[in-house]
């Protein structure tokens, strides 16, 4: 695993939840990042870590070879990979991002 690689691995494994993203989560900087923190912020969580990619070039590209997924936003929940802000969008009108982030779950 490589230095970027396991900078991730640590990020994703260190806190419950977990949100690489374009800005932050005052400030996004783009609309898939800004349509993520809201459905977050809907969804009352709490335990939020965020991280902007474009602050870290390696990260920006190493987290689309992490979880193998072309975009970013990337969620990750309890160390797990849950998806971008369309499945995000799609888990939260169905209910299901709501239980994802109940603590316990």
């Amino acid at each position: 695993m490589s230095d970027v690689q396991q900078r991730i691995d640590s990020l994703v494994k260190g806190r419950r939840v977990v949100l690489f993203m374009k800005g932050t989560s005052q400030f996004p900087q783009c609309g898939f990042s800004g349509r993520a923190i809201q459905i977050l912020k809907a969804c009352g969580a709490t335990d939020l870590h965020t991280v902007n990619v474009l602050e870290d070039e390696g990260i920006r590209q190493g987290i689309k070879d992490y979880a193998n997924w072309p975009t970013i936003p990337q969620l990750y929940v309890g160390g797990e990979f849950i998806g971008g802000s369309d499945i995000m969008m799609e888990m939260y009108q169905a209910g299901e991002l709501q239980q994802v982030l109940t603590p316990g779950q």
